[in-house]
């Protein structure tokens, strides 16, 4: 009887053994299941000699084995911004000076070994031998002093996709771009795990494919070259061809909110800053325009602002002899003298402008204007008392009268200014002013003024314009188009440049367009007025101005070939000390207000 217990024991331990062997296999199963690991890791790998399949995703491994002479800084940026799916691995080693040392200065003898050999010879000069060694003499004297490090450095794109078709279309575009800046790829056959392993965030590079790089060269492949303005709050100017985002931006978040725009006729500057000033007003902003060309009117339809033309045959006046109404004390003690400078300014337009023909204004002649000016003021009864300033102001015509009982030059000086007051000229600014711009765009349209008085009127209407701003300060853009025309005069170009210089104080942000270059740039009060401006905008240029602007913003040799290759609505957008390539772009309601493309304004 206990034999038989004991043999009953044992094979109960057997079965239970098993059965805890069986709950210890389910268990691990269970457990292994339900790892981070198993979660996250792919259903299968294949590998191929030119491509791998990680789960349902292809990909496909290169590798840079070749470099230009010369590289610019971000040439990567294209690669990385690129809209496609893909992996980049750089490797920098670096290397021990010394050795460096020794070996260049075996390269630098076996080059002059071969020139010298290929002079005794009678052979041609060799330029790529010539170059070689210049290049070595140079990175030895670099190299000595201590300014350069020697690397060596390997870059290697893993790339992307849904099927074998798209892959193939993906590595096209990432060679073509390779390509374009002389650097050559090749697909790392028979190694595509390595490339997989060497892309992968382990540092792990078993390609070992690596060039030589000194320290200048390898910093133009700094990674992180992708260019952003967007902010929280601003308007919408565009798209950022770097890398797709929206440029959104607040001018008035600068230190000044002055901007400049350059363009050819036809690449799209008026379209660029109405889209601006439609969208501003969006955000509570005044919109003020001067318009040589009728490009705004219909703009201006359709926000219900004021469209005021300028002719000799229309009724609108404007006063040169009006005084602002301003707040600030210091302004008020200040306003009379302020607007004798301005005044001073335009009369050296009007009688000695270089398009009229007539002579410039003499020393005495000077002189006798300022006497007059402040007689003419004071016979109306205004003085630097700021509580006179409320009197009605004086005229171009109680001028004339001052200066034609005037000893001196004053009667010649009268005789010169008669076209204004009873002449050709008379009406348009030789009365009270009867404009009233209280609205949140308003145009000023000058294109009927006859060509030697428009420089005269834009003068004229920035001084009013001025005058406005300084009594009320709101959040306004005051749009300057074709300002190369004030810029060929030195008083009417002084008078822009201290707009430019005083309009943050105001809240004012003064935009200045033109399609001349040249005559803008060729002056120092239109370099001054560029140097003044937080915002630039460069949009598609003659060859010519490519040259100007290059000098003027520093562009990289890559960027001036694109600036004369710009499709319409392409540009640099340069805010503060952030620049990006910009495209614009509007709604389709947007642009039937704002085109001026005879084809789609039709339509």
């Amino acid at each position: 009887m206990p034999r038989k217990k004991q043999q009953l024991s044992a094979s109960q331990i057997a079965a239970q053994s098993q059965m805890n062997e069986d709950m210890a296999i389910q268990r691990a199963f269970e457990q292994g299941i339900t790892t981070l690991r198993d979660l996250i890791s792919p259903s299968s790998i294949e590998i191929h000699s030119d491509y791998f399949r990680l789960g349902t995703k292809y990909g496909r491994t290169l590798y840079v084995y070749g470099y230009p002479r010369t590289l610019f800084t971000g040439w990567l940026s294209p690669i990385i911004n690129i809209d496609e799916v893909l992996d980049i691995s750089m490797y920098i080693y670096p290397v021990d000076t010394q050795v460096v040392m020794k070996n260049l200065r075996k390269k630098v003898t076996q080059l002059e070994a071969s020139m010298n050999v290929n002079a005794e010879r009678g052979k041609v000069r060799d330029p790529e031998l010539e170059a070689a060694i210049t290049d070595a003499e140079e990175l030895r004297d670099q190299l000595q002093v201590g300014a350069e490090k020697f690397f060596r450095f390997g870059l290697y794109v893993t790339l992307w996709a849904d099927s074998l078709d798209e892959l193939k279309f993906v590595q096209q575009k990432v060679e073509t771009i390779f390509g374009q800046l002389m650097v050559f790829s090749k697909v790392a056959t028979s190694q595509q795990e390595q490339g997989m392993q060497s892309c992968l965030p382990q540092c792990a590079d078993q390609l070992q494919i690596r060039r030589n790089m000194n320290t200048g060269a390898i910093s133009t492949s700094f990674p992180f070259t992708s260019a952003d303005l967007t902010q929280e709050k601003g308007i919408l100017y565009g798209v950022n061809m770097h890398n797709n985002g929206l440029v959104i931006f607040d001018r008035f978040s600068l230190e000044n909110a002055n901007m400049v725009v350059f363009a050819k006729s036809g690449a799209g500057k008026s379209f660029t800053v109405k889209l601006e000033a439609l969208r501003s007003m969006m955000l509570g902003s005044e919109i003020i325009i001067i318009d040589p060309e009728n490009e705004y009117q219909k703009l201006c339809d359709a926000v219900g602002g004021s469209y005021i033309r300028l002719s000799l045959n229309s009724d609108v006046r404007i006063n040169p002899f009006d005084l602002p109404k301003v707040v600030d004390a210091e302004d008020a003690n200040d306003a009379l003298r302020a607007n004798l400078v301005t005044l001073h300014g335009l009369f050296r337009l009007m009688l000695g402008g270089s398009q009229t023909g007539a002579p410039g204004l003499t020393a005495n002649e000077e002189a006798d204007l300022d006497q007059a000016l402040i007689d003419t003021y004071a016979r109306a009864g205004i003085t630097s008392d700021p509580l006179t300033h409320q009197s009605p102001p004086p005229t171009i015509i109680n001028l004339y009268d001052t200066l034609l009982h005037m000893e001196g030059s004053g009667p010649e000086l009268a005789q010169r200014l008669k076209k204004y007051t009873t002449g050709t000229f008379a009406g348009i600014f030789s009365q009270q002013s009867n404009v009233d711009i209280n609205n949140p765009m308003v145009v000023f349209n000058i294109r009927d003024l006859e060509d030697e008085l428009r420089p005269v009127a834009m003068y004229i209407v920035l001084n009013h314009v001025w005058n406005v701003v300084r009594a009320e300060q709101k959040r306004r853009l005051l749009i300057v188009d074709e300002a190369w025309q004030l810029m060929q005069f030195e008083d009417s170009a002084n008078f822009l440049f201290s707009l430019a210089k005083r309009a943050r104080k105001y809240y004012l942000g003064l935009t200045t367009i033109t399609q001349d270059v040249g005559d803008f740039m060729g002056t120092k009060m239109g370099r001054a007025i560029v140097a003044n401006s937080s915002m630039q905008l460069l949009l598609k240029q003659s060859t010519s101005a490519v040259d100007v602007l290059s000098d003027v913003f520093k562009l990289t040799e890559e960027e001036k070939k694109r600036l004369a290759n710009f499709p319409v609505g392409q540009g640099l957008f340069f805010a503060g000390t952030n620049h990006v390539h910009l495209q614009i772009i509007a709604s389709e309601t947007e642009e039937s207000l704002i085109t001026t493309n005879p084809t789609q304004a039709q339509k």
